[in-house]
């Protein structure tokens, strides 16, 4: 299973994106999704997840007051609103699902998650 990442690009400090996950082949059930991000030289950081039935959302504490992680369940998708973008928020973000397969590691955990996308660059200049 591959999981599709998009939405990522160049923006301002102060700017907004909306960074999209999506499963490339059929669709697939999970019991939750998450958004991780790593910078260069960082190890990989969490950002939020969602849990696909509840709708349960979880954030880092340093990004929940300008990121929201929503849901789209008829379309299988996953998405992360950024705004009030800073240049500590460049990163490739990538997007993870959980199949609550490794449940004895935490949410914020990326080793919770089964299945990864490619990543998707978002570069915010100052």
């Amino acid at each position: 299973v591959q999981l599709q990442a998009s939405g990522g690009g160049l923006v301002q400090a102060g700017g907004s994106l909306r960074l999209a996950c999506a499963p490339s082949g059929r669709p697939f059930g999970s019991y939750a999704w998450g958004w991780f991000r790593q910078a260069p030289g960082k190890e990989r950081e969490f950002v939020a997840s969602i849990t696909w039935r509840a709708g349960i959302r979880t954030y880092a504490d340093s990004m929940k007051s300008r990121f929201t992680i929503s849901r789209d369940n008829a379309k299988n998708t996953v998405y992360l609103q950024m705004n009030g973008l800073k240049p500590e928020d460049t990163a490739i973000y990538y997007c993870g699902a959980d199949q609550g397969t490794k449940t004895h590691y935490d949410s914020k955990d990326y080793r919770r998650y089964e299945y990864w996308g490619q990543g998707t660059l978002v570069t915010v200049s100052s």
